[in-house]
C-alpha cells in the first residue's frame, strides 16, 4: 500500500472514531432533551439549528448550494428518511426504553445497511465482513440482554423496540441513498443541508399536528443540549459519516453503530455511575472484536 493510501486509510479511521465518540456522547444529552418538551419539537429545534449550521458550513467552504433537479429530489428522500422518520422514532422510543438499550439496538444498523446495499447497489459481502458481523452481533445480543434486564419493567418495551426497528429502516434507507451514483456526484455538505431543511419542515409539521403549537424549554441545560446535538452531533458528524458511506460502503460505515453503545456505556460509567456486569463486558469485547475483524480486510 502506498504512502498516500496509508494516509487516506488513517484519515478514514480517525473520522470513523471521531463520529463514534461524538454520537456515543449524544445519548446522554438526548435523555434530558425529552424530559420537558415533546419529542417532535425537540427534534425540530435540533435540525432547524443544524440546517442553518450546514448551509453556513457550505458558505464557509465556498460550495454552491444549487443542486440539479434529480439531486434535489434525492435530498427530499434523504431528509424524510434520515432527519424526519429516523429521529422522530428514536426520540419517541426513549419514552419506553433506556437510552443505553436504544443505542444497543441501533447498533444493528449494519444488518439492513449491508443487505439493502447488496440488494440495490450490488455491494459485495465478503467472508471476513460476514464473520466479523456474526461476532459483533453476538456481542450486541449480550449487550441487549444486559440492558433489557436493567431496564425498568414497563409494558411499553415492545412498543419501544418496534419504534427503534422502524427508525433503523429509515436510517438504513437514507444511508443507501447516500451511496448511490447520483449522490456520489453531489458535494456532501450542500446535499445534507438541503436534506436537513426538508427533514426540519416535516418535523415541524408533524410536531404541530401531534403536539400542538411550538414548545421550547428555556433551561440553559436544554438550550446547550440543543446546540450540542445540532452543531457537534449533526453539523460536524453527518458530513463525515456520509463521506464514509461513499468511501467504505453502507455496510462497513454502519460499524460505527457497533462502537457507539460501547462509548455511551463508558461515558455513562464516568458520569452516571453505570455498573458493568460480566454480560456487558463480554458483549463489549465481542462487539469490538467483530468490528476489528470486519474492518481489517478489504471490502
Amino acid at each position: 500500500m502506498s504512502a498516500g493510501a496509508e494516509a487516506s486509510k488513517a484519515r478514514s479511521i480517525a473520522a470513523f472514531l471521531l463520529v463514534a465518540l461524538i454520537w456515543g456522547s449524544t445519548w446522554l444529552v438526548i435523555k434530558d432533551q425529552i424530559s420537558a418538551v415533546p419529542p417532535g419539537w425537540t427534534v425540530t429545534w435540533r435540525f432547524a439549528l443544524a440546517t442553518l449550521g450546514m448551509f453556513a458550513l457550505a458558505a464557509v467552504r465556498r460550495e454552491s448550494i444549487r443542486l440539479e433537479p434529480a439531486a434535489l429530489r434525492l435530498s427530499v428522500a434523504i431528509g424524510l428518511f434520515q432527519f424526519f422518520g429516523n429521529f422522530q422514532l428514536v426520540y419517541r422510543s426513549e419514552h419506553y426504553l433506556t437510552s443505553g438499550l436504544v443505542a444497543v439496538i441501533f447498533a444493528l444498523l449494519l444488518v439492513p445497511n449491508a443487505l439493502l446495499a447488496r440488494l440495490f447497489l450490488r455491494a459485495p459481502l465478503s467472508g471476513r465482513f460476514l464473520a466479523g458481523s456474526g461476532v459483533a452481533l453476538a456481542g450486541i445480543a449480550l449487550l441487549l440482554t444486559h440492558e433489557y434486564r436493567a431496564a425498568p419493567a414497563t409494558g411499553g418495551v415492545l412498543t419501544g423496540i418496534a419504534l427503534v426497528g422502524c427508525a433503523l429502516l429509515c436510517a438504513s434507507s437514507a444511508n443507501v441513498l447516500q451511496a448511490t451514483e447520483l449522490a456520489r456526484r453531489q458535494p456532501v455538505v450542500p446535499l445534507i443541508a438541503w436534506a436537513m431543511l426538508w427533514g426540519t419542515i416535516a418535523d415541524a409539521l408533524f410536531a404541530w399536528v401531534t403536539s400542538g403549537p411550538p414548545v421550547l424549554d428555556s433551561r440553559p441545560q436544554y438550550l446547550w443540549g440543543i446546540a450540542y446535538l445540532a452543531l457537534i452531533g449533526s453539523v460536524v458528524t453527518f458530513p463525515i459519516y456520509f463521506a464514509l458511506i461513499r468511501d467504505w460502503g453502507p455496510g462497513r460505515a454502519a460499524y460505527n453503530g457497533v462502537l457507539v453503545p460501547v462509548v455511551a456505556m463508558a461515558l455513562s460509567t464516568a458520569f452516571e455511575g453505570y455498573r458493568w456486569t460480566s454480560l456487558a463486558a463480554a458483549g463489549s469485547v465481542l462487539a469490538l472484536s467483530g468490528l476489528l475483524i470486519a474492518l481489517g480486510g478489504r471490502r
